[in-house]
Order: C-alpha cells, then sequence, then structure tokens
C-alpha cells in the first residue's frame, strides 16, 4: 500500500507518521511519500518520520519529494494537508477582518474565504493529476476550509472524502468525562464543517443509549469551560456546539479579545521554529510533546481510521466525515457538503439517518451552506463582484459597508495567489 501526504513538510506530519506507525495492523503502509514544495522543511520531518517508523518497528519505506508527479504515481489514496501562502498568509486572514470589526480567523468569516481562493484552484490541479496517475485513489482532504475545498473536490468528480478532527476531539474528551472507551462513544454529529453540533452522545453504538442529558449534568462546566461558552447556554441550547459556534454565538466578545492579544498565526508560527529545530535533532525518534499545542488532535487516528475504510481495512465502519448532502439533511440542497456520522467503505461514504434539526440550527447552516455557494463560485471563476456576494451573504460578515471594505482588503492581500486579481 502507498499512501502520499501532499503538504509532507508540515510541521503536523509526525502526528500522522505516529499514527501510522502505532495503527500499522489497521492500515499497512509499505511506502509513504511526503511531498512538498519546501525542501529544508521537508527533510527534517523526513528524517524525523523514518525514526519514528524505525523506533517502533515498522518496515515501512518513507520517502521525501518535491516531485508532486512522482509522489501520486501509484497511491492509493493521498492525503491534502498544505497551506497555500504559508503561516505569513494566515497571519493576514487573522488581521486584515479585525480592521472592519469581523472575526478574523482562517478557516471562517472573510479570512475562510481568502484562504479558500487561495487553495480551491492548488488543491483541484493536484487532484487532477492524482487522476491522471491513479484513477482509482481516493482522496482524503485536511486542508481548511475543509467543507468547501471537498466540494470542489467531489463537483470535479474527483473519489474525494473530507475529514476534520473536531469530531473526533469531542470523542475522546466525553468518553474521558464519561469514564468509558472512546470508541463506545458515537456522536450524533451534524453541521457543516467548523459549524457543528452534537445532539447525542451514544454509547455502544448509533442505536445506543443517548448520555447527552447525564454528561451536560454532570460534567456541564467543564465542557462550557473548554468551548469557552457560558454553562447556562449549553443548558438552554441542551447540546454541544463545536468551539467554532463561538464566533457566532459571542462574535463581539471574540473580536475585543482577537484586538488585545497576538494573532493564533504568531503563535504557530513561533512553536513551528521551536519544532523544526527539534525535528533537526538526530535523537530524536517520536513526536515531541509540544506537537500537541500545534493543534489537529487525534488527526493521525482519524485518518488512520477513513484510510483504512476505504481502502478495505480494518478502519471503522462509522466515521464523522464531509460528503455530499443527497438528502441526509432535507433543508439543503443535495450537493451541499455536511460533516455527519457515515458508513464508510471500498465505494465511499454513506450519511447514516439524521434526526430532524432544529430550526435554531438549521438556519445557520443553511446561511452558511449558501455563503459556501457563493465561495466556491468566486474561488472557481474569480473576480471581485463574486468575492463581495459571499461575504455579503456570510452571517460573520453580512452588511454591506464590511462586505465592500473586505473585499478590497482580500483582494489586496492575496493578489499574488489570485490569477485573476
Amino acid at each position: 500500500m502507498k499512501l502520499t501526504v501532499v503538504g509532507g513538510g508540515s510541521t503536523y506530519t509526525p502526528e500522522l507518521v505516529d499514527g501510522f506507525a502505532r495503527l500499522r495492523d489497521t492500515l499497512p503502509v509499505q511506502e509513504l511519500v511526503l511531498v512538498d514544495p519546501a525542501a529544508d522543511r521537508l527533510e527534517l520531518v523526513g528524517g524525523l518520520a523514518r525514526r519514528i517508523f524505525a523506533k517502533q518497528g515498522h518496515t515501512g519505506r518513507v520517502v521525501t519529494t518535491s516531485d508532486l508527479d512522482a509522489a501520486v504515481d501509484g497511491a492509493d489514496a493521498v492525503l491534502l494537508q498544505l497551506r497555500v501562502g504559508g503561516q505569513a498568509a494566515r497571519e493576514r486572514d487573522e488581521t486584515w477582518p479585525l480592521e472592519c470589526g469581523c472575526v478574523g480567523q482562517e478557516t471562517t468569516g472573510a479570512g475562510g474565504l481568502a484562504k479558500a481562493l487561495r487553495t480551491v484552484p492548488v488543491v483541484l490541479d493536484i487532484a487532477e493529476r492524482v487522476r491522471r496517475a491513479n484513477p482509482g485513489a481516493w482522496i482524503i482532504d485536511f486542508t481548511n476550509p475543509v467543507g468547501i475545498v471537498t466540494r470542489a473536490l467531489l463537483g470535479a468528480g474527483h473519489r474525494a472524502v473530507g475529514l476534520c478532527n473536531v469530531a473526533i476531539g469531542l470523542q475522546r474528551k466525553f468518553a474521558a468525562l464519561l469514564g468509558v472507551a472512546p470508541a463506545d462513544v458515537h456522536l450524533d454529529h451534524v453541521g457543516l464543517n467548523h459549524l457543528t453540533w452534537e445532539t447525542g452522545v451514544r454509547l455502544g453504538g448509533p442505536e445506543g443509549e443517548d448520555v447527552l442529558p447525564r454528561l451536560l449534568a454532570e460534567h456541564g462546566e467543564a465542557v462550557a469551560a473548554d468551548l469557552r461558552l457560558p454553562r447556562p447556554l449549553l443548558d438552554r441550547l441542551g447540546v454541544v456546539p463545536s468551539y467554532y459556534l463561538r464566533y457566532y454565538y459571542a462574535h463581539d466578545e471574540v473580536v475585543d479579545e482577537l484586538r488585545t492579544k497576538p494573532s493564533r498565526a504568531a503563535e504557530v508560527a513561533a512553536m513551528e521554529r521551536q519544532l523544526l529545530d527539534m525535528y533537526g535533532d538526530p535523537a530524536l525518534d517520536e513526536k515531541p510533546g509540544l506537537l500537541a499545542g500545534r493543534g489537529g488532535a487525534y488527526y493521525s487516528e482519524a485518518a488512520v481510521d477513513l484510510a483504512a475504510a476505504l481502502l478495505g481495512g480494518e478502519g471503522s465502519p462509522y466515521q464523522v466525515v464531509n460528503t455530499y448532502n443527497r438528502g441526509t439533511l432535507p433543508f439543503l440542497p443535495d450537493d451541499a457538503v455536511i460533516e455527519v456520522p457515515a458508513a464508510v467503505g471500498a465505494k465511499g461514504a454513506t450519511s447514516l439517518p439524521v434526526a430532524a434539526v432544529d430550526p435554531l440550527y438549521a438556519g445557520l447552516m443553511a446561511s452558511v451552506t449558501a455563503y459556501e455557494d457563493l465561495a466556491l463560485d468566486a474561488a472557481l471563476r474569480g473576480g471581485r463582484e463574486r468575492v463581495f456576494r459571499a461575504l455579503l451573504a456570510h452571517p460573520l460578515v453580512g452588511q454591506y459597508a464590511y462586505a465592500e471594505q473586505l473585499t478590497d482588503r482580500l483582494i489586496a492581500h492575496n493578489r499574488e495567489h489570485l490569477a485573476w486579481a
């Protein structure tokens, strides 16, 4: 089995490699190819990857290259974890929206749109090259904004599934609070990527007992603190929103916070410099503890599980993924990409049935889906007016004066990545 990681020079990659090494019985990788244009980073990460495999007794071969076509040739699955423009672009995405009084964040709002505009054309080019090399290969997208990128891939006819670590992170946290094994926790997880709610927490499987009321009653303070939302709000909602909902439920509070502290991009950039120094140490043969602060917790386990199921291995039959709606949520178009539990196998992902969704959540999902329609149109066809329309439609923007200012700033800060600008 050959797996290729596009963006293999990312500081995330040792997390992924650690999962491949530990879970080799689930996903027997014989050749792992890390591809990245940044040769200096790639060699540091690749060296550590080889040492991790060696320490854990994995017999697979780790290959590093900057040649994308060679990297994807013969690959059974290709994982995408790239960042077009690097941390410098992320820093800008988190900064200029604040100048207009809007949330500055890399996956949602105006910053998320900028990332989508930079990313979608690049990902589609990569996917076409994967298809030419091996039409049967699966593409697993971990590149944000996952919902929009996955929709672009599926719309172009690629064999693709989107992956996010929010659900597996909550599963692990809930399991710890409840004192059960993570595999015993099944989430009624519903929404769009980075716009999800846990409407049930079931023990033993999709039809198991719903212990969400007990979880909130006994551990509501801990859950609320983790989400940085008031406990009374969770009690009123009766569900657990993802932490990204704080951008919507406490928008102005978040904007005030973001204006008074260093950007997350600056924190991550500093952490990446430390991590790369560590990766260069020939004595290091495991992922360092500092990597946990980088983000992407449990990404490796989710990725291994998904790849194994898609490739006919021992992956879990039910996983939370990003895939076409196809009637699962009747208030959204069939070609919307939703994030829900699905049955995953060699033919792809099929969403499990979802109970009726409260209008409180359904309305916001529908609004953000409309924005994603417009965002994808802007990413595929370009043009200032399409950017403006997407921003005007986004619930975190919504006012024409803001949309005008944000449009100008987005184009100015991303001109080098926009072929039409």
